[in-house]
């Protein structure tokens, strides 16, 4: 497998390096997770890491890297979002207007 150092950008890893696997398409994850066991036995934290573009190219913008930038506020619980998914807190069904 191959990897990419990638740094990470705010929150408690701000300003290191790490190797991350990268993908069959040659990118790194779009959420890195990173869990931090709690000292007093209690259930882990979990950090959450978003991918954002490094930088882009001048003449084409293409994208020249990725890095991680955290994302305090993650209500995604680590569930896939497929398209055919209701938004989260939606009551199962839909309303018949035509019954009515």
């Amino acid at each position: 497998m191959k990897s990419q150092h990638t740094p990470f950008e705010g929150g408690p890893m701000d300003g290191r390096v790490l190797p991350v696997l990268l993908g069959p398409t040659g990118h790194p994850p779009k959420t890195y997770r990173i869990p931090v066991p709690d000292p007093d036995g209690g259930p882990a934290t979990v950090l959450v890491y978003r991918r954002v573009p490094r930088g882009h190219s001048r003449r084409l913008g293409l994208i020249q890297g990725w890095k991680y930038r955290y994302d305090p506020d993650d209500t995604s619980g680590g569930r896939l979002r497929w398209p055919w998914s209701r938004p989260q807190g939606t009551p199962p069904g839909k309303p018949d207007d035509a019954n009515e």
